[in-house]
């Protein structure tokens, strides 16, 4: 077993990335379950928390089998799984009808965890987006073409544990890949980790109120 939790595996994941304390990174956390993982990160890299609101659009019948995603941001993204939806025979409604569903839950989730917090810049910064694993690689992908759209410096994927094939596909999206374990035989992320209970939105916000904006994470100038 990998890793113990969520803690644990951000703990190492920042030994991982220790090279960037000194590069002025930004964390970006996939709620709920990545943001333990990078709450342990921004804290050893003295960098500023914020959150990438991306939802898996699954199957009618097969919810946890991603036919797509969707990041709410400057301008919302949809990233199709054009395979999945054909071969299931998804029409246009049945995709938007929950593409819309999720849409909501971003934004009910939006309301909850962030308020009237702004986001943090990442613009001609080094973004580093961490989630606890990555499984089929849809809502990852998804949030890392958004993240690409908010025109980083250098953006950099980081999880505890994926498909090795993920891994190969992810390092089309980004500029580096951190993986600490992947696997070519891969189970649910959950069988990684000896303690995978579910984040609840207390523990989301409270994480948080850790890391309160500054200033200069609301700088837009580059250097």
């Amino acid at each position: 077993m990998p890793f113990k939790n969520r803690s644990e595996a951000g703990q190492k994941l920042a030994r991982a990335l220790s090279k960037y304390k000194d590069q002025h990174p930004v964390i970006l956390a996939l709620p709920r379950g990545g943001v333990p993982v990078a709450g342990e990160v921004a804290a050893a890299l003295n960098a500023p928390l914020d959150l990438i609101f991306v939802r898996k659009i699954g199957m009618p019948f097969q919810p946890e089998l991603a036919m797509g995603a969707v990041v709410d941001g400057d301008a919302t993204l949809i990233v199709r799984n054009e395979d999945i939806i054909r071969n299931a025979g998804i029409d246009e409604m049945q995709f938007n009808d929950i593409c819309n569903a999720e849409l909501a839950e971003i934004e009910r989730r939006r309301q909850l965890y962030l308020g009237g917090r702004e986001r943090v810049n990442v613009t001609c910064r080094r973004a580093i987006v961490i989630d606890d694993g990555i499984a089929t690689g849809a809502t990852m992908r998804a949030a890392l073409r958004a993240t690409r759209m908010r025109d980083p410096k250098w953006l950099v994927l980081a999880v505890p544990v994926a498909p090795s094939e993920s891994i190969v596909s992810m390092r089309e999206e980004a500029d580096e890949v951190i993986c600490l374990e992947d696997y070519e035989s891969f189970d649910a992320i959950g069988f990684y980790y000896q303690d995978f209970r579910q984040i609840s939105d207390e523990e989301v916000i409270e994480i948080l109120k850790r890391f309160p904006p500054k200033p200069r994470d609301r700088d837009t100038r580059c250097a």
